[in-house]
């Protein structure tokens, strides 16, 4: 997926870059049925209380209805538009059903418009093709794989991602996730056949602070090192002493601290964990 650079005629246009858009997408209009606003809460929650302190307020943003659990089986569907979509980096392809239905999904790498795409038990394992996990061969590239069967995909639906299907042993499917970390999936569970598109996306550089604050919706944050004792846990200090564990400024342990519950109900689930910074060093 081609990448245009900008002229560097200001230091925050030396060396940024950004997706070509016109070469990928084919239309910038999305499909009125399946919109819906999504208003930004600007970092509070629902009793006003301010929650994300980096989070910046926007405008009015159309949030793109997105099937995440394919299960309209047994109809073709042809690809009409590969659009974008601003919530998320990947990019999204409308469907059109024979039976006259619309529907967004997660659009693969070299999916065109044009093709035929399908979900059920049955399908081939093509390009787009959803079905459940122990109806695929092994070694297929998957993506947008569901946790529990009808729930909806929650795993690698972001540009670029990509998993493997390894194995099947009983009532589950060993799956290697991009991450590294491999784990076992109900094999009823349902997975899109390919690997995300946009897989450019990590390669745009954004230049300068303001246009993270407009793409991500995102201040500019302070390190809590330059903050006084007051303000952050990490604050004061002569000089620039590292004395200090590093925190949020409610306490959260960050860089690396452990979030996950040793108890997760989910920890049988996983075969082999992914690498951490930690790990690494």
């Amino acid at each position: 997926m081609p990448l245009r650079f900008y002229k560097p005629t200001t230091a925050g246009r030396r060396g940024a870059s950004v997706i070509d858009y016109k070469a990928v997408l084919t239309t910038d209009r999305p499909e009125r049925s399946l919109i819906e606003a999504l208003p930004c809460t600007g970092g509070r929650n629902s009793h006003g209380r301010l929650t994300n302190r980096a989070m910046a307020g926007s405008g009015v943003r159309q949030y793109r209805k997105i099937d995440f659990k394919r299960n309209k089986d047994g109809v073709p569907a042809k690809v009409a538009t590969i659009e974008y979509d601003p919530i998320r980096t990947a990019f999204i392809a409308l469907l059109h059903y024979a039976d006259g239905e619309k529907r967004y999904i997660l659009a693969p790498k070299d999916l065109k418009v044009g093709m035929t795409v399908q979900s059920g038990e049955q399908v081939e394992p093509d390009l787009g093709n959803a079905m459940p996990l122990a109806h695929m061969p092994l070694g297929v590239v998957i993506h947008n794989i569901e946790l529990q069967p009808g729930a909806g995909a929650k795993l690698v639906r972001a540009a670029g991602g990509e998993a493997r299907l390894l194995a099947k042993e009983g009532n589950e499917a060993h799956i290697v996730l991009p991450s590294g970390e491999m784990r076992k999936v109900p094999i009823q569970c349902r997975a899109t056949v390919g690997q995300v598109g946009n897989l450019d996306n990590q390669n745009v550089v954004l230049g300068k602070a303001g246009r993270t604050w407009h793409m991500l919706k995102r201040r500019p944050t302070g390190r809590g090192m330059a903050k006084n004792p007051v303000d952050h846990p990490m604050g004061g200090g002569a000089a620039r002493r590292k004395g200090h564990i590093p925190q949020s400024p409610t306490g959260v342990l960050a860089k690396g601290g452990k979030t996950r519950k040793p108890k997760a109900r989910t920890n049988n689930q996983i075969i082999r964990r992914r690498k951490t910074r930690n790990d690494a060093g």
